[in-house]
């Protein structure tokens, strides 16, 4: 019961802050109505570059007059700076177990010279890069100290369809939203992970400590240290656990991979279909509106089979959840608001969810496979319907996205050795973050010099007519 208030307690802030949020957007929008010029503020178009109101294009039709700023390709200090940022950034992303699209977006748009939603279509191609490469080194990769794949694949079912709900409402809001709602609503909700993962890096740290000494002393006094810091668990584990890596058909739960590829498949083709309607149309919200039964019934199927106990998460090991009602609930409702932040955003969404995984009691490497496992669904449904719109060049996209791609496998490899080596997993939960931190600045910091420039030029600051919008 303690757990659950707690999680309630986040809702209440949660809808608090948007409540405030509502208020306030209403207040400064009556005075602005009074105070504007005719036709000035609102159709106001500003040259500097907005990295932070980031529209997809799910979410606007091609009448919208928008003009793409695209740099040439060629070798200079822009490209160099930004495939060295794009590199480390994409190495302790995936690492992490987060997309890093708060490092990429402000690195198109600031240092490679991007518009703004071109920013965000290359960044999207970079963390499905990253993403993509992560996975698959992921498929031979086992459970640190089970019999398992790394992978979760029955919590990537229980989160995967409310992730992809949760951007379609988010590229909605961010729409619908003014700047200064979404730079609130970025630091807030990028700062509370980070602040919580930072702790329980320092609580696993010390557990991994204690556990260490513990060894050192039974070792000293002449014992086998491997048996005692295993006896806790099943017999055969200190074997299993020296064979990381299997072969990838037998890792593979093909099921579950099969019903969350037919997920994306069916949300890809609904979001397609969708720009070939009008605006708020009737075919356009029916489209819309599809997506529910398609998300919540697979999530609802996991979530019941979870209940009724024909299905468990195995990668917590011997550890008992019992999942209540109002617990699934709560979990997949964190599941949506990852999703919707990161429509919101233009992130991944791992912010929000690897942080929640090690909540639940799930080890950091699997915490950080499974949240990159889910992200790649997202990520590349958003590159495809970025493709079709050409909303990126795709030579820039191809250079990028290889960046990640290397730095991704670099990056797995060389953590994983370090955490052999110096057994410490909680160094990956320090990564996370690390990057949900640097995320937080950056973007945070580019929003509030967005929102400080349009008080200056007296722009309108109020809620937007998703409708008039895309007209």
């Amino acid at each position: 019961m303690a757990w659950i208030g707690q999680q309630w307690w986040k809702i209440r802030l949660i809808l608090v802050v948007i409540g405030f949020l509502v208020f306030a957007s209403t207040f400064v929008s009556a005075q602005e109505r009074r105070e504007e010029h005719e036709g000035l503020g609102y159709k106001r178009q500003v040259e500097w570059n907005n990295v932070i109101r980031v529209v997809n294009h799910t979410s606007q039709s091609a009448k919208s007059g928008y003009k793409k700023v695209w740099p040439d390709m060629k070798f200079g200090w822009r490209i160099v700076l930004g495939t060295i940022l794009g590199f480390f950034g994409a190495g302790f992303a995936s690492v992490g177990g987060v997309g890093g699209g708060g490092i990429y977006v402000p690195m198109f748009a600031l240092i490679i010279g991007f518009d703004e939603k071109s920013s965000t279509a290359m960044s999207k191609c970079m963390i499905v890069g990253g993403a993509t490469a992560t996975c698959f080194y992921n498929l031979r990769q086992k459970h640190p100290t089970l019999d398992l794949p790394i992978i979760d694949y029955d919590l990537a079912l229980l989160f995967q369809p409310m992730l992809m709900l949760g951007i379609s409402i988010g590229v909605a809001l961010n729409v619908i939203f003014a700047d200064w709602m979404i730079t609130v609503l970025l630091i807030i909700c990028f700062m509370v992970p980070s602040t919580k993962s930072f702790f329980r890096g320092i609580e696993t740290w010390k557990r991994e400590t204690v556990k260490k000494e513990a060894a050192s002393h039974l070792q000293s006094n002449g014992m086998d240290a491997e048996a005692p810091a295993h006896n806790n668990t099943n017999p055969t584990e200190p074997e299993e656990t020296k064979t990381t890596k299997v072969s990838m058909l037998k890792n593979v739960h093909w099921k579950e991979l099969g019903i969350l590829t037919a997920v994306w498949v069916v949300v890809l083709a609904l979001q397609i279909a969708k720009n070939y309607t009008r605006t708020c149309s009737v075919q356009y919200w029916l489209l819309n509106f599809l997506q529910i039964p398609v998300t919540v019934g697979v999530t609802s199927y996991e979530a019941v089979s979870l209940y009724k106990g024909r299905r468990v998460i195995a990668s917590k090991g011997e550890a008992v959840t019992e999942w209540r009602v109002i617990r699934l609930i709560v979990y997949c409702g964190f599941g949506i608001l990852a999703g919707i932040t990161g429509g919101l955003l233009g992130v991944g969404g791992g912010f929000i969810l690897n942080p929640m995984f090690l909540e639940i009691g799930i080890p950091p490497q699997v915490s950080s496979a499974t949240s990159i496992f889910v992200m790649t669904f997202s990520s590349s449904m958003s590159v495809v319907e970025y493709y079709l719109l050409k909303r990126f060049p795709v030579p820039f996209a191809l250079y990028f996205a290889a960046v990640a791609t290397i730095s991704a496998v670099v990056g797995q490899y060389l953590v994983g050795k370090v955490i052999k080596i110096l057994g410490r997993a909680s160094l990956i939960i320090f990564i996370l973050f690390g990057m949900i931190f640097t995320s937080a600045v950056s973007l945070g910091g580019v929003g509030i010099a967005r929102v400080v420039e349009s008080i200056e030029h007296k722009e309108y600051m109020g809620f937007e007519n998703i409708c008039k919008y895309q007209q």
